[in-house]
């Protein structure tokens, strides 16, 4: 069967050409002419961005994209609640494709009554909703997408929004070769024994283990554990090295076949530190000696912030390719459907 084929029987909400057109979502937020004159940035010593999934990662990607440049701490809640740092002195970035997440809503709720700086990023539903009552600034994201699959619009919105207060100088020229990257890679990725196609077979009857690099590519780690899970209906294991090395290393000293079937995958980049390269190395030859094989990923653009969407991109695809090759819709959640009907019930 050919991808036209697995397509048109397993992708129910054509989320292939979603991910083919990324760069669009990227293009159209990198456009959006949003204003934030009322937040005041020279007053910000720190900011949280909440939200869950697909928000949150976007999060997670904005803090190792910008590891080399932003000068304020920035952490990403997953939570009801909100760290009781939080002053008059912090930003807090609400984001919510729905606009409807709960853990979100409550957040934000909570934040007002802080005196915090907020900017409010969603689609619409509740949040709108209350950035409006509460006269709020909130950014519109391009409706229309399962939030996982709205990385482009979500991620490059949270970008825009660190230049605009001056965080970051302005980022253009990488935005720019991201977006030609994307749109040249959705094109060799959507033909016939494409990269991205062949690695998602070499993953078929296993329960990937990825690992990545602490503070440069763990978003990226953790991104590709979550895709597989949503978009390849597959349990999949992530950790970081060097942290990995310290608790988790041991656990491969009685390793069984038996136990679970899994394969390896090492997020490798050019930026590690050299002993977390020589840390890759040396935890591969501990794992290669149990008979596991290991597969290694890494991306030859110059820049590190390149290499990172560059993988990014990658890497969904992947996980979109190995569920229609389990022969799993990658637009289905039921049981993320059942879990929140269940909740409220």
């Amino acid at each position: 069967m050919n991808i036209k084929d697995f397509v048109s029987k397993y992708d129910s909400e054509n989320q292939f050409d979603v991910m083919k057109n990324y760069y669009n979502q990227a293009e159209n937020a990198w456009k959006n002419d949003f204003k934030l004159d009322e937040v005041l940035s020279k007053d910000i010593l720190n900011i949280v961005i909440t939200g869950l999934g697909g928000s949150a990662i976007a999060g997670d990607l904005i803090r190792e994209f910008l590891s080399y440049e932003l000068k304020i701490p920035l952490l990403v809640s997953r939570n009801y609640t909100l760290p009781k740092f939080i002053d008059k002195n912090s930003l807090c970035i609400f984001s919510s494709y729905s606009g409807n997440t709960e853990e979100t809503i409550e957040a934000l709720n909570a934040s007002i009554k802080l005196g915090c700086k907020i900017i409010c990023v969603t689609t619409g539903g509740e949040i709108e909703k209350i950035a409006k009552t509460n006269n709020l600034p909130c950014i519109l994201l391009s409706e229309g997408y399962q939030p996982r699959y709205a990385i482009g619009s979500s991620f490059f919105t949270l970008l825009k929004i660190f230049v605009r207060l001056k965080f970051i100088i302005d980022q253009d020229e990488i935005v720019k070769k991201i977006i030609s990257n994307w749109k040249d890679k959705g094109t060799k990725f959507s033909k016939e024994g494409n990269d991205a196609y062949n690695f998602a077979r070499n993953l078929i009857g296993y329960i990937p283990v990825i690992y990545s690099g602490a503070d440069l590519t763990s978003a990226l780690g953790n991104r590709f554990k979550c895709q597989l899970n949503e978009n390849s209906k597959l349990n999949a294991f992530h950790n970081v090295i060097p942290e990995m090395n310290h608790n988790e290393i041991i656990g491969w000293e009685t390793f069984e076949s038996n136990q679970f079937k899994t394969i390896v995958i090492n997020i490798l980049d050019d930026s590690y530190h050299p002993q977390v390269k020589k840390r890759f190395e040396i935890v591969s030859e501990l794992i290669k000696k149990l008979k596991v094989e290991i597969l290694n990923i890494d991306s030859k653009e110059k820049s590190f912030k390149l290499r990172l969407m560059d993988l990014i991109y990658f890497t969904d695809w992947v996980s979109y390719y190995l569920g229609i090759l389990r022969q799993q819709d990658p637009s289905e959640i039921d049981n993320i459907k059942y879990l929140k009907i269940a909740l409220v019930s």
